[in-house]
């Protein structure tokens, strides 16, 4: 059956979780911090069930840490981790050539800052031609209106603003799938 493109499919996905570290997340307001840590962890989640492949970074992990325990408890062994110091993704040394040997082009960010280091990363994939899917419940900035214009502005670049329920449900695309169940229990 054809599907629109722009349909998220396990086979074509990247879910990349960007700089979701504790010290970073303790400068965000509580609640915002919480719902994305949520979202983003249902994801990595069901990520893992659908073996679709998982990145992470991390900004400056010397003085802001590592990524949320939440987090990295979900994830296989063999996941990447990526140290950086430039705000986009891509500045990360072998993040760019990793991306493009997962050959997968529908591109999923979650994490924080929305208005520097996700803003960045989605632009840059963008601009290598990627599909990006920002995932508004699952990112994060210190003020909502950095969000706010943030996600404004990657949708005028062409990424597109999704949630993470919709994110799960391209995933398996249907109540029949073997996963289903266990996706849905996902859903807080």
């Amino acid at each position: 059956m054809p599907t629109h493109p722009n349909i998220l499919s396990i086979p074509n996905s990247l879910l990349i979780v960007v700089d979701l570290q504790t010290k970073l997340s303790s400068a965000m307001l509580e609640t915002e911090a919480e719902l994305m840590r949520s979202n983003a962890c249902s994801l990595v989640e069901a990520a893992g069930l659908l073996s679709i492949p998982v990145l992470l970074t991390e900004q400056y992990p010397k003085g802001l840490g590592p990524t949320d325990a939440t987090i990295t408890d979900l994830l296989s062994e063999d996941t990447l981790i990526f140290d950086k110091t430039g705000f986009s993704c891509c500045a990360a040394e072998g993040f760019t050539d990793t991306v493009a040997n997962t050959d997968r082009q529908q591109i999923i960010l979650v994490g924080q800052e929305t208005h520097v280091c996700v803003l960045q990363t989605a632009l840059e994939l963008i601009h290598l031609g990627y599909q990006v899917h920002v995932v508004e419940d699952a990112i994060c900035s210190r003020k909502a209106e950095h969000k706010f214009y943030a996600l404004q502005r990657m949708q005028q670049q062409g990424a597109t603003i999704t949630n993470y329920e919709s994110v799960l449900f391209e995933w398996v695309r249907d109540s029949t799938h073997p996963e289903f169940k266990k996706i849905s229990g996902l859903l807080r």
